[in-house]
């Protein structure tokens, strides 16, 4: 049995007792959590330390980040986030003792200031305004939180351990002795059609009709009746790529933001900027 699917299985194994354990629990005074207790969504089996590393590492996180951990039990995440890489942190958890504990943990390894703990559900509270955002769930909860995250500014950093999205395709998966650890980035929303701004040798204005699943894109340039394939198209967050032979045979290569309704960048032939393009939404979003 491979070593990831060994580690799947103890947390389901874990998952089966959660109520016997939670009931053995006991007092709040003096709480210690215990590997399984129950919890509103999910049980508590705390992330390995180089999951939590791997994680942070990943979403390259920084001085300049804000870091959400969704279900942050003991508080680690969001104190190596504060510690390790400097980056303002808040943990969201539903125990309320879990987060008594995470704020004393802060307090021991003296980042109180930086990492913060509130008691709350993740499915209704608002992370909105983080720039990286961590998690250790389950498939099923990774897939109800989706829609959410994919609302978030495009360009967010998602990390998870052990758990993935679905049919929403990682950035970046790192596999570290028998840990699991994937990583995405919010895309924009580009699918639908584009005016094109731009003379790339068509009689009129140009259309660029775009189809897009997550951060997968493909797309064609449409112009009186012709029909030209797009070619190395690239989304990772708001920045977007493509390239297209016009209609004089050139090689056209784009880059540029995706601001709302507009996307806006360079235009380089032969490697060398010759201008800029504008594309506006006229349909879809």
């Amino acid at each position: 049995m491979a070593e990831a699917d060994l580690h799947r299985r103890r947390f389901v194994f874990a998952l089966a007792f959660a109520p016997t354990l939670a009931m053995a629990q006991g007092a709040k005074e003096g709480f210690k959590p215990k590997v399984g207790q129950a919890g509103k969504d999910v049980i508590w089996v705390p992330t390995p330390d180089r999951s939590v590393e791997r994680m942070l590492q990943m979403a390259q996180v920084g001085p300049k980040d804000f870091v959400v951990d969704l279900g942050s039990g003991d508080g680690r995440t969001v104190i190596a986030a504060a510690k390790k890489f400097r980056a303002r942190s808040l943990g969201i958890e539903f125990n309320p003792d879990m987060v008594a504990l995470s704020r004393q943990n802060a307090e021991t390894e003296g980042v109180a200031d930086t990492a913060k703990f509130v008691q709350g559900d993740i499915f209704a509270s608002d992370f909105s305004s983080a720039t990286v955002v961590t998690m250790y769930l389950l498939d099923d909860l990774n897939l109800r939180l989706r829609p959410k995250l994919l609302e978030m500014k495009p360009g967010t950093r998602i990390a998870s351990h052990e758990f993935n999205m679905g049919d929403w395709e990682p950035d970046d998966t790192s596999h570290i002795e028998d840990s699991t650890t994937y990583f995405w980035v919010v895309p924009a929303k580009v699918g639908g059609d584009w005016k094109l701004g731009v003379d790339i040798g068509a009689d009129e204005d140009a259309v660029l009709k775009l189809s897009q699943k997550f951060q997968k894109v493909e797309g064609t340039f449409v112009a009186r009746s012709s029909q030209l394939g797009l070619r190395d198209v690239s989304l990772r967050g708001d920045a977007m790529r493509f390239s297209l032979v016009d209609h004089r045979g050139v090689l056209r290569e784009f880059s540029g933001r995706v601001r709302g309704g507009v996307i806006s960048g360079s235009v380089k032939t032969g490697g060398k900027p010759v201008g800029q393009f504008r594309a506006r939404r006229v349909s879809g979003g």
